[in-house]
């Protein structure tokens, strides 16, 4: 059944709206720092002629600051997909290895949310489902702020730690695993048809670490997209209604990734050196013992400061990854 005339006309309104919005991100920090650029100029030419140490400094003050906003521009240059700018839903969840994982799974979320808080970013748990000693067995993050989409989905895939486990009573090294999957969040403007008849909807008691922190009421809500098998679920807020609301806002990304994804496919299919970078595959490697390295197994990109990568600063990763996707042709 073709979709009525004017839900065709509201639908390229709202694409054009989208496009407009997206250019003017970049137009108007060009411009900017386009004018400081030539301030700059006419103010050293103006130095050659009479030279003023006042002046002089000031200039040099400018000019280390516009260095600095030139590098983060040049670095949000390379995010050039169409929904890069977006926010970003990030789902942790851990692997294998029971205890160890579900610590690892945690740890990256401290390091992810570290890293947006540096950025400026805002943090929002939309869910979190607490490991039986410790740590998590999974989480989803929503990520608030200017390509917050764009720099962390270099992040997705299996991100692999390698320690002796605090765990172990006999201090051996184990290795375990957390997977990292990342979503743009979907504005209210882009219209993703939801079909309550393909939708199914349970409700149940949200789990704790026990004792005082179970809930009694069924408060928490899972939601099922029958036709993908899609499951999203919420059990943060002691409403039901609340986290009824959140669950649907999770499927609506996972929704719209999935969409995006297909016409990913579609595209990398005609271009055959396109690296692809599953889901599925082993990304990074965290060790701990018996020495200590970062080692991106993408770019190859290695730092031996382990604690400084997990006290938050991922940025050379991101930037490797993305600057290799320029390199390529990909869009990253």
């Amino acid at each position: 059944m073709a979709a009525p005339e004017f839900w065709n006309d509201q639908q390229s309104a709202q694409a054009v709206l989208q496009q407009v919005k997206g250019l003017r991100v970049w137009i108007e920090p060009f411009d900017g720092l386009a004018g400081r650029l030539q301030s700059a100029q006419e103010l050293d030419e103006m130095l050659a002629a009479e030279p003023d140490a006042e002046l002089s400094a000031e200039l040099h003050r400018e000019v280390t600051a516009l260095g600095s906003e030139l590098e983060t521009f040049r670095l949000r240059s390379l995010l050039s997909g169409q929904d890069d700018f977006r926010d970003a839903q990030v789902e942790i969840s851990a692997g294998a290895g029971g205890t160890e994982a579900q610590d690892w799974a945690q740890m990256l979320m401290r390091m992810y949310t570290r890293w947006a808080e540096r950025k400026g970013y805002r943090v929002e748990i939309l869910d979190m489902s607490e490991g039986e000693e410790a740590g998590i067995k999974g989480a989803v993050l929503e990520i608030k702020g200017m390509y917050a989409y764009g720099f962390l989905k270099t992040e997705t895939g299996v991100h692999r730690l390698v320690r002796i486990s605090p765990f172990d009573a006999q201090a051996r090294r184990h290795t375990s695993f957390a997977s990292l999957f990342v979503y743009p969040v979907v504005n209210e403007e882009i219209n993703i048809e939801i079909r309550d008849e393909d939708l199914r909807i349970d409700v149940y008691r949200a789990s704790g670490a026990g004792g005082q922190h179970v809930n009694k009421t069924s408060s928490a809500v899972r939601i099922t997209h029958l036709p993908t098998g899609i499951v999203a679920a919420s059990q943060q807020e002691r409403s039901q209604h609340k986290n009824k609301n959140t669950a649907m806002k999770m499927l609506k990304n996972r929704l719209y990734q999935l969409e995006a994804e297909k016409q990913a496919k579609k595209k990398a299919e005609l271009d055959a050196t396109k690296s692809d970078v599953s889901f599925g595959s082993q990304i990074r490697s965290y060790v701990f013992q018996p020495y200590t390295m970062v080692n991106d197994h993408r770019t190859e990109l290695k730092i031996p400061d382990v604690q400084r990568v997990m006290g938050r600063d991922i940025d050379p990763f991101i930037e490797a990854y993305l600057t290799r996707g320029r390199g390529n042709g990909a869009s990253a």
